[in-house]
């Protein structure tokens, strides 16, 4: 034996793992929209789930990511586990094309050119030549993702051939006659070396390919084979429910425990019924046979779709002893927890879905901040203990979120690779933060409103009129700072900003008034502090929504980033007809709510000669229609798929 020909054979082994993770890793970033319409509509039909999982499986060459991903949907309750038994027994079947495609080494091309065009020694070099054309000619959006994809296949294959080479080479030497001699005299060192080696690999599909290649050595028989197969299956589960187990809920554990145990029932009825036959007779011309890749293929494909059939039956009793196996967890008192549990590590290989679990988190927490702002402008007119208290309560709530939310981004950065992905996630790092900060206003306000009471301090009349002025004006900003992020409404966000500009001019007018009223003695020297702390509140509630606004913008048009926070300024300053126009109609209309005495009305202004509106009125520049919400962001259009061309 030449220890330069072990060297290939680890090196081809090397080239073959690597080009297997390059393309798998490639097919999940690529159709991670896809993979979430699919799991969405999963039904309670089985043979529908099992379908699904054979074909997603298929699509991204890993029974292994299809399981840990119906985990994570399982955990974050988009899927019952009920409905996830389908999919498991349909990624045990989905991962043997893996080895129908490899099985194409045994084409025999002699005398027919077009034949030897489905030879790996020549899809090879083509799928790495369409490769780097895709990746350095960038001709579509996708371009560098289905390059790679394109590159891993190319890689797969030269390492296949180049084990192959290795293995022919050893084999001449002798070196396999013992090792598999002793794999056929012996069905159980067989399992046990097909589930170690599954294990440490991590991928039953590169299993069955090494095996596959050292059968080009025409050393392999039936009888060694069929066991290490089967010892496959338990290998590869057991690593998957090891990757499932890690920081997941109870029921997505039970996906893991579920697939274990249909492995496990698997390699016993596949060895007890080639056991049986091969008493009987009934394999003699196959068990001494000779095998090649194909037939290993072949094999691996029929054991899985007879498994499939037979058990497929027995779905619930491995349920229910799933349940019994992994018992509940006393619920935190949380009512959250569903939101949160969403947030699970399983997505990070499928962006799609990790981005939708951050997504219905930051609704949550805006959610959340906002209905407390509301209940702190309350507690300013009458102060209540109870709401105090379900303020701070919900208050502890929002920064449990916005603290797990945030540690889970960061982990998750790491794998994303599309700039787009990487978009939405800066993006939403930038307004969780914003979103934490509005209920921590909250909760200044809600403070203010207690010492007020505890002081026996009010307002006057005409300083609660006042301020009701700016919280309508606020309670707009907020509608459109949620419009802008719920819909990625780029109109939205423009309209944010002059209504800021005049909340801060309403404040600033609102401290004149004040002080007018301290110089006459219609409010004491506390009120005073008092409102004018109050005023600042405000006046940062209007800027965290203007900051939601620029990151949405941001994201939309990039080229904004090294200047965001001097876009605004600049629109107002360089007199941007828009923008003005948009101001003075806001600044009008709210300043005539403040001043409704003074609202003269000139003859030759029509718009100036209408009566004052109503507080509740929509007094923003005329909104677009949308009824939309951005692909890849919003949880009421599971539909959609990658996120939407920026």
């Amino acid at each position: 034996m030449d220890f330069f020909n072990v060297i290939s054979l680890l090196g081809g082994l090397a080239m073959f793992l690597y080009g297997m993770r390059l393309m798998g890793d490639s097919l999940k970033e690529n159709s991670s929209g896809t993979l979430k319409r699919a799991m969405s509509k999963v039904t309670n039909n089985p043979l529908k789930a099992f379908v699904l999982g054979v074909l997603v499986t298929a699509l991204i060459q890993s029974s292994t990511a299809t399981i840990v991903i119906t985990a994570g949907l399982v955990g974050a309750g988009i899927l019952t586990l009920h409905q996830s038994l389908g999919i498991i027994i349909g990624a045990n079947v989905g991962t043997t094309v893996t080895g129908q495609i490899i099985r194409l080494l045994d084409i025999d091309s002699s005398g027919s050119s077009f034949l030897r065009v489905f030879q790996p020694s020549t899809l090879a070099p083509i799928a790495l030549i369409i490769g780097i054309v895709l990746i350095m000619t960038s001709f579509f959006k996708n371009s560098r993702s289905i390059g790679n994809i394109a590159i891993g296949f190319g890689i797969l294959f030269s390492g296949l051939l180049n084990m192959t080479g290795a293995v022919n080479t050893l084999a001449d030497a002798g070196v396999f006659d013992k090792l598999f001699a002793r794999l056929g005299d012996n069905p159980f060192l067989g399992y046990v070396t097909g589930a170690g080696v599954a294990f440490t690999l991590q991928s039953s599909s590169a299993t069955i390919g090494i095996l596959q290649a050292f059968s080009q050595s025409g050393m392999l028989a039936f009888k060694s084979v069929y066991s290490v197969i089967v010892g496959v299956y338990l290998g590869d589960c057991v690593t998957t429910a090891i990757v499932i187990f890690i920081g997941s809920k109870a029921e997505a554990r039970r996906v893991g425990v579920v697939n274990i145990l249909f492995n496990l029932c698997k390699s016993a009825l596949v060895l007890i019924v080639v056991t049986v036959v091969h008493k009987l007779g009934l394999l003699n011309g196959l068990w001494d046979k000779t095998v090649n890749s194909g037939i290993i293929a072949n094999t691996n494909t029929i054991f899985n779709l007879c498994c499939a059939a037979a058990l497929l039956p027995m779905m619930g009793v491995y349920e229910k002893l799933s349940r019994k196996i992994v018992r509940d967890k006393p619920a935190k008192d949380s009512k959250y927890k569903e939101v949160t549990d969403g947030l699970n590590p399983a997505f990070f290989g499928t962006p799609a879905l990790a981005l939708q679990s951050c997504y219905k988190m930051l609704l949550t927490i805006f959610a959340a901040a906002r209905t407390n702002i509301e209940k702190s402008f309350n507690l300013l007119n009458r102060y209540d203990p109870a709401m105090h208290k379900e303020i701070l309560k919900e208050e502890d709530e929002i920064d449990r979120m916005t603290d797990v939310l945030s540690k889970y981004m960061v982990s998750f950065l790491g794998h994303l690779q599309m700039e787009n992905h990487v978009a939405i996630l800066n993006q939403y790092y930038k307004v969780v933060s914003e979103f934490e900060r509005l209920g921590d206003h909250a909760v200044n306000i809600a403070k203010l409103a207690e010492s007020m009471q505890k002081n026996n301090t009010t307002f006057s009349a005409k300083a609660v009129s006042e301020l009701t002025v700016v919280e309508t004006a606020l309670g707009q900003i907020l509608d459109e700072a949620e419009l802008t992020f719920k819909k990625r409404d780029v109109e939205a966000a423009v309209r944010i900003e002059p209504l800021v500009q005049v909340s801060g001019d309403l404040i600033t007018e609102l401290r004149k008034n004040h002080l007018k009223r301290m110089s006459t003695g219609e409010c004491n020297s506390y009120a005073d502090t008092t409102f004018s702390d109050l005023l600042t509140e405000y006046h940062r509630i209007g800027d965290v929504c203007s900051n939601v606004g620029i990151a949405t913008l941001v994201r939309v048009k990039p080229e904004l980033a090294d200047h965001e926070h001097l876009y605004f300024e600049h629109l107002h300053s360089s007199g941007d007809e828009t923008f003005d126009a948009a101001y003075r109609r806001i600044h009008k209309r709210y300043f005539s709510l403040l001043n409704p005495q003074e609202q003269a009305a000139p003859e030759n202004d029509a718009e100036d000669a209408k009566p004052a509106e109503d507080p509740g009125e929509d007094l923003s520049p005329e909104k677009p229609e949308q009824t939309e919400a951005p692909e890849n962001d919003a949880p009421e259009t599971p539909q959609t798929g990658e996120p939407a061309k920026e």
